[in-house]
């Protein structure tokens, strides 16, 4: 039996914000979480390998995953559908892994109101400026003009969220930005309520107790 639940961990931010660098940090510092893989109806970037990134899909195979209720999330991005399939999830869950959800703020609401919200651990990536967020996009190089445009716009509806998070990190400094989120997983990792089997490891305390005053 695992030690403890396991930890449903989103990471949401304005594109460009860094958490998808954050993420890629977090797997790094500890292997055994595991990632979330999303479903896209987009298609691959350069680089982008099935699976990995995500899994592109069509229209009609999502269409046909939401009807099925095999996602745990779904939303409509830039014109195109994402979303995290259900079962490797709740597997995870239930092998007391933790599972890792980079997703914007439409997703996180709904995997908080999922029948798991109580593993749910929620995180919003703030940049320090807007400026410095448009800078950030025009420097990664991978979108063109009318695309980073596209998504600086947004970026004030999803920034509108922030308050409906557990966490909120502001990424000034990216180093400093890692170290508080890992001191985040560790800190909700601990906490009582998902410790597993802990009322029979206090009750077995109290036998001993119990055991003590006999022989004392």
């Amino acid at each position: 039996m695992a030690e403890r639940r396991g930890l449903l961990i989103i990471l949401s931010s304005p594109s460009g914000a860094g958490k998808s660098t954050l993420a890629r940090r977090l797997r790094i510092w500890d292997t055994e979480i595991r990632f979330s893989v999303s479903a896209t109806t987009r298609a691959p970037r350069a680089g982008e390998v099935d699976g990995r990134e995500y899994h592109f899909i069509t229209q009609q195979d999502f269409e046909a995953r939401i009807a099925a209720q095999d996602l745990l999330e779904h939303a409509e991005v830039f014109g195109h559908l994402y979303g995290s399939p259900k079962a490797p999830v709740l597997t995870a869950l239930d092998e007391g892994a933790d599972v890792l959800f980079d997703i914007d703020w439409q997703g996180g609401q709904q995997i908080r109101n999922s029948v798991r919200a109580e593993d749910v651990v929620s995180i919003f990536v703030l940049p320090p400026s807007i400026a410095e967020l448009e800078r950030r996009l025009q420097t990664r190089a991978q979108d063109s003009p009318e695309t980073i445009a596209h998504r600086m716009t947004r970026s004030r509806d999803e920034i509108s969220h922030w308050a409906e998070y557990d966490y909120v990190l502001i990424n000034t400094d990216l180093d400093e930005t890692e170290d508080r989120l890992r001191s985040i997983v560790t800190a909700e990792r601990l906490k009582r309520s998902r410790q597993v089997g802990l009322n029979d490891r206090v009750r077995a305390l109290n036998s001993e107790f119990e055991s003590f005053g006999e022989t004392a």
